[in-house]
């Protein structure tokens, strides 16, 4: 039996499988498993496969843990494209098309995809009685609604994103951000939409190149925090075809990964916030990066 907590996955007697692309392993475990979902990254930030476990260290709180289950390989994946529409990206409405088609274009017939359409009103692209779609032809048509002009709310964006893709069946589940990072319209704080990333098990990938923009305010600052929060990167191309290509190279990114599961030397479950970091080293490559949920609530049963 499954449940949360600070939205990373633990289990009770649970029976988990890797994925396909290996052969089958199996982990049994009658006490709690943190679940992590962890990306490897280049200098070049090109997502890097095919590391073994012994390459992998996790701390909690600083203690190092032992790892009970390790499984790598590309996986079906749930994705939200969450694109800013408020007046800063009147002038840039065909970069975003493009970019978004860019990434609809990598939709495998398993993944479970999303677009929300913001301004200082947080619209859904689907049908309300389609939640999800791997069909390119509806996706595209979800990207056709938008229009930009207003003020924006990035921060409600966001967490209705966060909330919608708990409906998800993947386990491995994504945001991508297409914004110049600033918010003027939201009900929600910066501090609250931060909270909600730390306590979701969603790896947020944020692009922008605002900051190039003459007479363009941007925040980068919010989008790196945004990205850092769950384990994702923050993109800043140059250019609006620099753009595109990071959207691109998002696509081939997501799907690659590790999925890292160890049982607590902490065993209590109070509530407490528990940091976690995973650091990774190879023989023979250099400047990797692990990115990785920062923590979990340690909720009692």
């Amino acid at each position: 039996m499954w449940r949360r907590a600070g939205g990373l996955l633990l289990a009770a007697s649970v029976c988990i499988t890797a994925a396909a692309t290996r052969p089958p392993q199996t982990f049994k475990s009658d006490t709690d498993l943190v679940v992590l979902h962890v990306n490897v990254f280049n200098d070049r930030s090109d997502a890097v496969p095919d590391l073994p476990q012994q390459a992998f260290q996790v701390f909690e709180d600083d203690e190092p843990q032992e790892i009970t289950f390790f499984t790598s390989g590309e996986v079906p994946v749930a994705v939200g494209l969450v694109l800013d529409g408020s007046s800063s990206m009147i002038g840039r409405h065909g970069m975003v098309l493009t970019s978004g088609d860019a990434f609809i274009r990598t939709t495998r017939p398993e993944d479970e995809l999303f677009t929300i359409l913001f301004n200082e009103h947080v619209q859904f692209g689907l049908p309300p009685d389609v939640p999800f779609t791997s069909h390119p032809t509806l996706l595209r048509a979800a990207l056709a609604r938008y229009r930009a002009g207003g003020r924006t709310a990035l921060h409600d964006a966001v967490i209705a994103a966060l909330d919608h893709l708990e409906r998800a069946t993947h386990q491995k589940r994504v945001l991508v951000v297409l914004s110049d990072g600033k918010d003027n319209a939201s009900r929600h704080s910066k501090r609250e939409m931060l909270e909600r990333v730390r306590r979701n098990n969603a790896i947020v990938y944020t692009v922008s190149n605002a900051h190039r923009l003459n007479g363009q305010e941007a925040n980068p600052r919010v989008l790196r925090g945004l990205a850092e929060a769950s384990g994702g990167v923050a993109y800043f191309p140059d250019s609006d075809e620099e753009v595109v290509e990071s959207l691109d190279d998002i696509a081939g990114n997501v799907r690659r990964g590790y999925l890292i599961g160890y049982v607590p030397r902490n065993a209590a479950h109070d509530g407490a916030y528990r940091r976690v970091k995973v650091t990774v080293r190879a023989p023979g490559r250099s400047k990797l990066t692990a990115r990785s949920r920062e923590g979990y609530e340690a909720h009692a049963h």
